[in-house]
């Protein structure tokens, strides 16, 4: 079974004027949001913490489901994986996916689960995929998988990655678009975008680390993406590591969103329409009322460029 955008989601004609705007709700903020309900049009959180079937984290996120729409974002599924999925994990998503009903729900492109020493082992890590004809092979068939348990239509985000994989002799590596592009194509799966990801990509790609090249490059990868596979747009910080080790870029979703990452999302607006877009903080998280303050930007960003971009 293929899944498909709706046709509201496909067509750029009947796009929302007005993108919806969210942030991932965290520990942190549990009680504070509950207390104040601020004005947002809906809340992301990390599934593998709600797997429990019972207990106070998933009666908080319960309470906030309550009040807002609640988006699914996982980091465990391993979709690019070899190894295949992971049969409880996809059970507990499935079950959690039921009593929530989110407006979405995700995942990354990456793997963590492998063969060691005769067993299977899982990394807490997001580990890169080879951009190969064989690991888009593996990466459809999962989420062929996911996609016909959960019986809706799933989103797939980009990775911040600092290793690449060679391809097997022989084999052209493919554009990490052409690569997402086939993958959307071929399964129905939307694109969750994470603009900052392709940021720092871009700039640990550039051996000066120069920021005007890094947009560039970025832009051409928007660009490259089509519309009516986007589903959702991530925003996050990120910071510069320079020491005796090395120059490089780290994608921890510690910091606000930077100028350049900014600019990189009116074109992303302009190029894809009203995507919901989340803001994401993940260390040092500051008071609700930045995140908040983050969120508010996000939106007058969107509306000024939608007001520019003929519908």
């Amino acid at each position: 079974m293929q899944f498909s955008a709706e046709p509201s989601e496909v067509d750029g004609t009947h796009r929302s004027v007005a993108a919806e705007i969210g942030f991932g709700w965290r520990q942190p903020h549990y009680a504070a949001l509950l207390e104040q309900l601020p004005s947002i049009d809906f809340l992301e959180v990390h599934s593998e913490n709600f797997f429990a079937g019972g207990g106070a984290s998933l009666a908080v996120l319960e309470r906030g489901r309550s009040h807002y729409p609640v988006s699914l974002h996982g980091v465990g599924l391993s979709l690019g994986s070899a190894a295949g999925l992971d049969p409880w994990h996809l059970d507990q998503l499935v079950r959690l996916v039921d009593r929530v009903d989110p407006v979405r729900v995700s995942d990354h492109a990456s793997f963590a689960r492998g063969a060691f020493q005769g067993q299977t082992v899982h990394a807490a890590d997001l580990l890169p995929i080879p951009f190969s004809a064989e690991s888009l092979e593996v990466l459809c068939n999962n989420v062929d998988r996911v996609q016909n348990r959960l019986a809706r239509r799933f989103l797939v985000e980009n990775l911040s990655a600092y290793i690449t994989w060679k391809v097997p002799p022989g084999e052209a590596a493919m554009a990490e678009t052409d690569f997402l592009g086939a993958l959307a194509r071929r399964t129905g799966c939307g694109l969750l975008v994470d603009v900052n990801n392709i940021y720092v990509n871009a700039r640990n790609a550039e051996k000066s680390g120069a920021s005007i090249e890094a947009e560039a490059t970025c832009r051409a990868w928007l660009d490259a993406i089509a519309p009516e596979a986007v589903g959702e747009l991530h925003l996050a910080g990120h910071c510069h590591v320079h020491d005796a080790h090395g120059d490089i870029v780290i994608d921890d979703h510690g910091s606000r969103v930077c100028d350049a990452v900014w600019r990189l999302y009116r074109h992303a607006i302009a190029r894809f329409g009203a995507v919901p877009t989340l803001i994401e903080w993940d260390t040092d998280i500051p008071g609700l009322e930045v995140l908040l303050d983050e969120a508010a930007h996000a939106r007058r960003m969107c509306e000024s460029v939608l007001s520019e971009v003929p519908l």
